[in-house]
């Protein structure tokens, strides 16, 4: 959102830092998979900055998995149970058009066990914190920025994967 997620910050003793800030509430939804090579242990990142103030549709999860399916000929999907996912029509359709695309869910409110939560958390808590953007051309490019720098750096989506101590050979 163009509002900022204020965190504690450094700043002069006595002195309350001020952020200025958009009284809008403008905002823009993603989609994205942290993902696993299972032979060569490599984790990737894909994603999506879908357009400004839009929800996330089924139709948004399908070309999602589409683009997803170009770059990997086969996946299995792990999902949290939000009713967008599996229990939407249209991607129940798609899944059974496309065995190789496998999808499981994860326990109901275990968001521990999804290192796609730590990409967000590290990206909304960390790098984007007290960052207070004047438009959402601003904020778009300043997260596609951080989730590239993501993505180019490996050793951080090793650790969100290492974090949720899900029973995997890294």
């Amino acid at each position: 959102m163009l509002s900022p997620l204020v965190r504690r910050t450094f700043f002069l003793r006595g002195v309350t830092p001020q952020l200025p800030c958009s009284a809008k509430r403008d905002r823009i939804s993603a989609i994205s998979a942290v993902t696993l090579s299972p032979r060569r242990q490599l984790p990737g990142l894909y994603f999506e900055l879908l357009p400004d103030n839009t929800n996330v549709t089924a139709a948004h999860i399908v070309a999602f998995l589409r683009q997803l399916k170009q770059s990997l000929p086969r996946f299995t999907v792990l999902w949290d149970q939000h009713s967008i996912h599996g229990k939407s029509k249209l991607v129940r359709e798609y899944l059974a058009e496309h065995p190789e695309v496998v999808a499981e869910d994860f326990p109901s409110h275990a968001p521990e066990l999804n290192p796609d939560e730590g990409v967000w958390g590290h990206t909304k808590y960390g790098r984007l914190a007290n960052f207070a953007p004047s438009s959402t051309q601003e904020l778009r490019s300043q997260v596609e920025a951080e989730l590239r720098w993501l993505k180019e750096h490996s050793y951080f989506l090793y650790s969100f994967i290492d974090h949720t101590n899900l029973p995997l050979e890294l």
